[in-house]
């Protein structure tokens, strides 16, 4: 109980939460935006070599994160990264990506969301496919256009794929590690230490693992609590 009490009482915690919440409320929403017009693109009959760009998109989900880290560290360079050389080429200033610490919360929610956008969109894609085209077909006779009908048939029938697609981007968000830990090490001043990076930092840096146990309990619990909001958002009346 004395790790608890502590934890309640622990500023550097409430500010992993914070950040991790900050990540979650912007980065979660995007992603699956994104992954939702990828798919429904991809999902097109207009669109030629599919499998090549359902591939092409996919890909970041499996590519080793260290190995992108260290690019995304050299594109995003303060001083010599081509993000930099390119705003300076339009007349834009430089921007210290991973050395402000607002710059650097952007910077973790682009990179998380280039890596999980294309799994997000492989999920909904497979949630598309299940869909007749006998709706779209009796919309169509009805005269309702594309946008009427991507938010009369699409998303209503994409209901359950998207509810499993945000609960599983909740979880991964506050499991997030490996992109501070690469990218910005919890930095600057712990503007990207998120709550994972703690319970890391306790259990595996200060050896303190009763206290990084307790970390992970109050996760547990958060997750549990966001996933039964988004089922009791997502229920049917």
């Amino acid at each position: 109980m004395s790790n608890f009490i502590r934890l309640f009482q622990d500023e550097l915690f409430y500010k992993a939460l914070g950040n991790t919440f900050i990540v979650f409320i912007f980065q979660v929403p995007l992603m699956l935006i994104i992954g939702t017009l990828l798919a429904v693109i991809l999902n097109s009959a207009l669109i030629r070599m599919k499998g090549f760009f359902r591939a092409a998109f996919f890909t970041p989900a499996v590519t080793s994160l260290v190995a992108a880290s260290l690019i995304f560290v050299v594109l995003l360079n303060g001083n010599y990264g081509l993000v930099n050389y390119l705003l300076q080429s339009v007349g834009l200033p430089q921007i210290n990506w991973l050395s402000d610490g607002f710059w650097a919360k952007v910077s973790l929610i682009m990179v998380t969301t280039w890596r999980w956008a294309g799994y997000n969109m492989v999920i909904i894609l497979a949630g598309l496919q299940n869909i007749s085209n006998d709706l779209y077909e009796a919309a169509s006779i009805d005269g309702a256009g594309a946008v009427r009908k991507f938010f009369t048939i699409t998303i209503p029938q994409l209901k359950p794929v998207l509810l499993f697609a945000v609960v599983l981007s909740t979880i991964g968000t506050f499991q997030l590690f490996d992109e501070p830990y690469n990218l910005t090490g919890g930095g600057p001043n712990n503007a990207t230490l998120t709550i994972t990076y703690y319970l890391y930092n306790q259990g595996f840096q200060y050896f303190d693992f009763g206290y990084a146990s307790a970390i992970a309990y109050v996760i547990v619990v958060i997750i549990a609590v966001l996933s039964w909001l988004q089922f009791k958002m997502a229920r049917d009346d």
